[in-house]
């Protein structure tokens, strides 16, 4: 199948092959990181975080902008782009990437996509990614460990057991203070540290011991336990396991609720 004819359309495996190069000698280079929505997940954003030494309150609010629809749980995070005419990523140069050991899931991939039934296909095209004309051959599980993409995938794949659950067709949050709670949980990892340690949620569930001197130093482990949150709130899963003292307190209040119940 010639590359030139390649579109969205055509669907590869992971043991396809297909041909791409990205270097400084095509005449296109780094013009694939201008004028491009990137959508963030919450481990992009925590990578990017951590490489430019921010929390991820400063993260958010200096790079990227924040889509919220009637009725979406979760927003939509998508990266900044300059306010230049050719709207550039912030930390793209005329020399490449400045944060590409940190760089986003959808940046690793390019110039791939996949879907839900992990058939994946080129969405570039040769007028404007000269790239694909490169006479180098690679399969895609090759491309994707070479971008390291399967690191990511490993906890976007988390993320996404929420994103794409049937528990969220039809599911209306009108409470504002919950979807705070659930893009902190998320997103806002610092705040949710916060959250965690300064209140009484190691009380309320069971941890391993030193639980918490983790998630004090592991952003990885703090986001797993925000999407387990999530979980645990909003679809009722058993992500995590509730104190029996808690649930006996809370079996004791309903009981003096009830009409004609003896004190």
């Amino acid at each position: 199948m010639s590359q030139e004819n390649q579109s969205s359309k055509n669907q590869l495996v992971f043991g396809d092959n297909f041909k791409f190069k990205c270097h400084p000698g095509v005449s296109c280079f780094t013009t694939c990181c201008a004028d491009v929505t990137i959508f963030l997940s919450p481990y992009d954003v925590l990578r990017l975080k951590h490489r430019l030494g921010m929390t991820s309150g400063e993260f958010i609010e200096k790079n990227t902008h924040i889509l919220t629809r009637e009725k979406q749980i979760i927003p939509l995070v998508v990266l900044k782009m300059s306010d230049n005419e050719q709207k550039s990523c912030p930390f793209v140069t005329s020399e490449g990437c400045t944060v590409y050991s940190d760089r986003p899931w959808a940046c690793r991939m390019f110039p791939l996509d996949v879907d839900e039934k992990e058939m994946f296909s080129v969405i570039a095209t040769t007028d404007r990614c000269k790239g694909l004309l490169e006479n180098e051959e690679m399969r895609v599980i090759e491309w994707l460990e070479d971008q390291g993409v399967m690191d990511y995938q490993r906890v976007n794949n988390y993320y996404a057991e929420i994103t794409s659950h049937p528990g969220m067709r039809g599911m209306d949050v009108t409470n504002d203070r919950i979807r705070q709670m659930i893009y902190m949980a998320a997103y806002d990892l610092d705040r949710f540290r916060s959250f965690v340690l300064d209140s009484s949620f190691l009380k309320r569930f069971e941890f391993e011991p030193n639980f918490s001197e983790r998630i004090r130093v592991d952003d990885t482990e703090l986001l797993k336990l925000g999407l387990d949150w999530i979980k645990f709130g909003l679809f009722g899963e058993k992500t995590l396991k509730v104190r029996p003292e808690v649930i006996e307190v809370k079996q004791k209040a309903q009981a003096k609720e009830k009409p004609g119940t003896k004190s």
